[in-house]
């Protein structure tokens, strides 16, 4: 059974840095999906230039190795190094040092499942890295941008007397590993209400949806909120994790949509309730991740040996924003409508009481069945 499906983060940043924190990371971020070196520091003052895998190519390959004058190595997570064949390892990332040259598509092979594997025969020198240093910030970072985790870096030289004019000079972005590593955390419990507008719904016309946003700018999670609340009581609630394929296009692979169209009539006959709207889809692997996985289900893989396959965790969401956006609602006591455990333990966490499990359940069909039923036999789906 899938029991810690997100390790915390044990690097805490003050709070007057927080801003900064986010401001960093968020640009990281765009630097690493525009497929571009970035630096990354410890507080040890140890660094790296790192680019993710799925954007190596010949040149920037060479021009990673050729700038830092260090040799190549790859990071990937434990759960990708375990689908290559190598022997379990021991902490959640490696990395391997090519003996031999490295090509750009044989990186591409190591990173993504789907790709053919043809690749040269490397033999790699493999090393597990330490909890929370700089190439496991660099993967961290990869994950937050919804990217493939997988890296490709060089480590720097101690002899740069200044990193922060010398990335300035080569127009790198540098980021601490500390900031990567909060980021989730530092964004969730800076939300704020953004907006909010009535948006009388098909079957409930009493219906406000408000936005909440970090302070960067980053992803905003909505509140749908129907009829008028009494926080003094438990408020029916439900925590949905957004799904493109299942909530617009009404997918049959899943029933995300069922649940979210179910939940809002569920609330409406209630009389009020809130439904939490976290921009957390495919379990927070990111669109393009989801589809790829849904590739390697259609090739045999269930819905969490895609994911690990891929090199995530079977479950990437955290309930950090579910419980700020509560608290901001004033909030405290619920009922909350899931078939999934963690979800209560999780408000629970957040200081939150949750006075009863209400069933969330909706009829199979020969598409989602199975991927149904591995959620109850592998993660304890209460269904």
């Amino acid at each position: 059974m899938i029991k810690n499906l997100k390790a915390s983060r044990n690097i805490s940043v003050p709070l007057s840095r927080e801003p900064f924190a986010l401001l960093s990371v968020n640009r990281a971020k765009s630097e690493f999906r525009q497929g571009r070196i970035l630096a990354i520091q410890t507080g040890d003052g140890n660094s790296i230039l790192a680019i993710a895998a799925e954007f190596i190519t010949e040149n920037n390959l060479q021009e990673l190795v050729r700038i830092s004058k260090n040799k190549l190595i790859l990071g990937l997570t434990a759960a990708r190094a375990l689908s290559l064949g190598f022997d379990k390892p021991k902490g959640s990332i490696v990395t391997l040092s090519p003996k031999k040259t490295i090509t750009a598509r044989d990186i591409h092979i190591l990173a993504d499942p789907l790709m053919k594997t043809n690749a040269n025969n490397v033999i790699f020198r493999i090393k597990e890295t330490l909890a929370y240093d700089r190439a496991q910030a660099a993967i961290t970072l990869a994950k937050i941008s919804q990217l493939l985790p997988a890296i490709c870096f060089t480590e720097l030289t101690n002899n740069i007397k200044d990193l922060k004019l010398w990335c300035t000079q080569h127009n790198f972005i540098l980021v601490d590993a500390g900031d990567v590593f909060q980021y989730e955390t530092i964004a969730s419990k800076l939300l704020k209400k953004a907006s909010e507008a009535n948006v009388p719904l098909k079957n409930t016309e009493n219906c406000r949806v408000i936005s909440f946003r970090p302070n960067d700018g980053g992803t905003e999670h909505l509140a749908i909120v129907i009829g008028n609340i009494d926080p003094t009581q438990p408020v029916l609630t439900r925590i949905h994790s957004e799904c493109f394929t299942g909530d617009v296009l009404g997918s049959l692979r899943c029933d995300c949509g069922e649940q979210l169209s179910g939940a809002i009539d569920e609330i409406t006959a209630n009389g009020s309730g809130v439904l939490l709207y976290l921009k957390q889809e495919g379990r927070n692997i990111g669109l393009v991740n989801k589809l790829r996985a849904y590739t390697l289900q259609d090739k045999g893989f269930d819905t969490f040996d895609a994911n690990e396959e891929l090199g995530f965790n079977a479950d990437e969401r955290i309930y950090h924003p579910a419980g700020q956006i509560l608290s901001l609602l004033e909030i405290h006591t619920v009922r909350l409508m899931t078939n999934n455990p963690i979800k209560i333990n999780a408000l629970k966490e957040f200081g939150l009481t949750v006075t009863q499990r209400i069933p969330h359940a909706f009829k199979t069909n020969k598409h989602n069945e199975t991927y149904i039923n591995t959620k109850k036999s592998r993660s304890g789906h209460l269904i």
